[in-house]
């Protein structure tokens, strides 16, 4: 194909596969957006290749990535971000280039392992890595979903890819691509046969959503966070009296540090003393030379426990070689204070009348990184919560993608989860990843009681461990040297 019509069939696909993610959740898409990279690619020489996936990237990652200009309130960072995601469509393009021109046999099962293994290094590299926009976060309304019990994201992208190999072979009139299709349905249908259970195995939680919204909109939202705390506590004294066993609010809910600040503290003790019970949320705790970011247990005789986030955003809540790239962007300084990663895992013990419940609580965007999540399962945590805020985004999709992701993971570990948000989406998945709240529109007062099941078994997901990354990772790499290693035979 000239280059021409090919780079004009990979911007399409990029745009295409943004389409499988929220807002429009049109998971289909997915498979057929890099199906038409793929056929871009054919038989093209290693710089087209490259290109042609830097531009299916730029596509797909400009839009999906738009709410970081929303947050940063400048062009440069979005484009940076979605230029450095876009780097890793790049070179999987070139590999795959690569392998089908000097490799006789194998291009297919080849594109599916470079697919995957290359998306499983963006969430790596560099700086801790960036897993948002995984592939397989957009099948969630979809039938792949159940599979991620079975392989979490390492098998949900890599169907997605088989599936596209299939359908681009399928468009060269080429045989195989019905033994990929097929085999692609093949294991869909195997993992709808054995859907997680979302039966509880340790009794259940009872616990309280407040979503408490905020005053302004966008990023001066954050200079609100007396009112912000103050919102909370007026609404848990307004709906007492609560029948739960826990209650949960959102990531930066008192932004001030109440264990520091007696105004903070006072709403915080007000609205404990309304809901007569354990209050989990959100605050900053700055040190010398940096804030952590925490998720603390509050009961009526104060804070008793804590989590830090341990994976900092960089660009957003960090900035890396601060002085370099003030030289690029004044913008760098407006993230006046670097945020620490803390070094516990994202596990708390919360006591209830009968005995300590334990919950992972990765901290907003922590529950897109794979490893991360699973070490809290592994530790026995028996359900998930996502405390997040959303504030600064604004009307973007990030806080529906980020629900898809949360959604996953539900599924990926057999954990009940609730996001709960400053502004939304807040909802409530069971361990099947079945919806059973949700809040409506963004910047909204909502508050629910569940009644969580609590479970301690493990997927063959979580039992699996890192392994189905190391194995791509090993395989891929093996089938790239001897691409290189092999004389063209185009």
């Amino acid at each position: 194909m000239p280059f021409l019509p090919a780079l004009v069939l990979s911007i399409l696909g990029g745009l295409l596969t943004n389409l499988a993610f929220p807002y429009h959740s049109w998971w289909i898409l997915a498979p057929l957006g890099l199906a038409l990279l793929l056929s871009a690619i054919h038989r093209q020489r290693g710089g087209r290749a490259f290109l042609l996936g830097l531009s299916w990237g730029m596509a797909f990652f400009m839009p999906l990535l738009y709410f970081s200009f929303k947050a940063a309130g400048e062009w440069l960072p979005w484009i940076a971000l979605a230029i450095l995601q876009a780097l890793f469509v790049a070179f999987f393009a070139l590999g795959t280039s690569l392998v089908t021109t000097r490799l006789r046999r194998g291009g297919a099962v080849a594109a599916v392992l470079l697919w995957v293994a290359f998306e499983q290094l963006r969430g790596v590299i560099p700086f801790g890595g960036f897993p948002w926009g995984s592939i397989a976060f957009s099948q969630t309304e979809g039938p792949l979903l159940p599979l991620a019990a079975l392989g979490g994201t390492v098998l949900v992208s890599g169907i997605v890819a088989l599936f596209a190999v299939g359908i681009a072979l399928l468009a060269r009139l080429r045989p195989s691509g019905l033994v990929a299709v097929g085999t692609g349905i093949g294991i869909v249908i195997g993992g709808l046969l054995f859907p997680p259970s979302a039966e509880p195995e340790e009794g259940t939680l009872t616990v309280a959503v407040v979503q408490g919204d905020v005053p302004v909109r966008g990023a001066e939202a954050l200079g609100q966070a007396r009112q912000i705390t103050q919102n909370y506590a007026d609404i848990v004294e307004a709906n007492a009296p609560w029948d739960a066993d826990v209650m949960v609010w959102p990531e930066s809910a008192a932004d001030i540090d109440p264990r520091s600040n007696p105004d903070v503290a006072a709403n915080v003790v007000r609205a404990q003393a309304a809901f007569d019970g354990p209050i989990l949320l959100g605050t900053q705790r700055y040190v010398d030379g940096g804030r952590y970011n925490e998720y603390i247990l509050w009961q009526e005789d104060g804070d008793t426990a804590a989590y830090a986030k341990q994976h900092p955003v960089p660009f957003g809540e960090y900035m890396p070689f601060r002085d370099f790239f003030r030289r690029l962007s004044p913008a760098v300084d407006r993230v006046s204070t670097d945020m620490f990663p803390g070094s516990e895992p994202a596990v708390m013990a919360v006591p209830t009348a009968d005995r300590d419940v334990l919950l992972a609580t990765p901290i907003c965007f922590e529950i897109a990184y794979d490893g991360l999540v699973r070490e809290s399962v592994t530790l026995g945590a028996e359900a998930l919560i996502v405390p997040t805020n959303n504030a600064s985004f604004g009307f973007t999709q990030e806080s529906t993608q980020q629900l898809a992701i949360s959604r996953f993971r539900a599924v990926e570990h057999a954990r009940a989860t609730i996001q709960v948000s400053t502004v939304g989406v807040s909802a409530v998945f069971l361990p099947d990843g079945e919806i059973v709240a949700q809040s409506g529109e963004l910047y909204t007062e909502w508050h629910s009681v569940v009644e969580l099941p609590l479970r301690s078994s493990q997927t063959i997901a979580t039992s699996l461990g890192n392994a189905p990354q190391i194995i791509v990772w090993a395989l891929a790499g093996l089938w790239l040297a001897v691409a290189i290693f092999r004389k063209d035979t185009a």
